[in-house]
């Protein structure tokens, strides 16, 4: 097991079209891999980003012809990186609706694993304009957690809102994760109060790097997004921060500090089992 890793993440602006989100894609990627990166990580819905649904059902394809899927796999094996495609908006052989579908791809450009988002963002922001979000109209929730066996150990995949649900991220590291993923089309209203706190916070409990690649700017569906993909170490230090632009960020991850962190402090290991709680009434406990 390998314990470096030279990680890059991707941020763009993904446009309503699949073709332009590959164009713009694919020279982020290949300057991450100008850097000697082994690891290139790319933001969910990196294909297409589109909040109408009749035009997302147009422009979206099934796995089996989906040309991000394709075009990526194929920059993979020409650059002899690890891809890990956040995820895609792939439509569904039956059902009628969508997967948001992560991908991780080997230097050979195969699929070695993917994820289906399990959490739907289904959400209504305050004071801000248009901030209503129904992911589950469109998308069919995953049911399975995904840990994959890299060459630097346990690799868990995770998707943007998911984040907010910490089990998904501890049952992930118990199982052997030393990196936790979170790719993200994170808004800006909720990226400016909670991204930097979540990423960090689910670094720092499970003693795990954290790598998140997102969308950032103005999208042409109307879409606001945060931006700054982080790279973060067990610790909770953030190693690398995109800021609000298209762009790269690369970090050295030495994986040694995983353990590091946990030996020094172990909430692995002191973790206990109790009994959930149970409804206490006030009147009885006044008596």
């Amino acid at each position: 097991m390998t314990e470096t890793l030279r990680v890059a993440c991707v941020q763009v602006t993904a446009t309503t079209e699949i073709a332009r989100n590959i164009a713009l894609a694919e020279p982020l990627i290949r300057e991450a891999a100008g850097q000697g990166t082994e690891l290139v990580c790319l933001p969910e819905v990196v294909n297409l980003v589109q909040r109408d649904r009749d035009a997302q059902f147009a422009e979206a394809r099934t796995e089996a012809e989906e040309p991000a899927l394709a075009a990526f796999r194929k920059l993979a094996a020409e650059l002899g990186v690890w891809l890990h495609i956040g995820s895609l908006a792939v439509k569904l052989e039956t059902g009628g609706k969508l997967a948001n579908r992560g991908f991780l791809v080997s230097p050979d450009g195969a699929i070695k694993a993917s994820y289906d988002k399990i959490h739907m963002f289904d959400v209504d922001l305050e004071d801000a304009d248009d901030q209503r979000y129904r992911e589950s109209f469109s998308y069919r929730p995953g049911e399975e957690a995904v840990l994959v066996q890299s060459p630097w150990g346990g690799y868990g995949m995770g998707v943007c809102y998911d984040v907010r649900f910490p089990a998904l991220f501890r049952d992930l590291t118990q199982a052997g994760a030393r990196i936790l993923t979170v790719p993200a089309c994170f808004t800006r209203p909720t990226g400016e109060a909670h991204w930097h706190v979540l990423l960090r916070a689910r670094a720092i409990e499970n003693g795990c790097f954290v790598i998140a690649a997102a969308q950032c700017g103005e999208h042409e569906d109307g879409r606001k997004t945060y931006g700054h993909s982080l790279i973060v170490d067990p610790w909770g230090t953030v190693l690398a921060d995109a800021g609000s632009e298209p762009g790269v960020i690369v970090a050295d991850l030495d994986l040694s500090r995983v353990d590091a962190v946990r030996g020094m402090v172990p909430s692995l290991k002191n973790g206990r089992d109790y009994r959930k709680p149970s409804a206490f009434s006030l009147a009885k406990a006044g008596e």
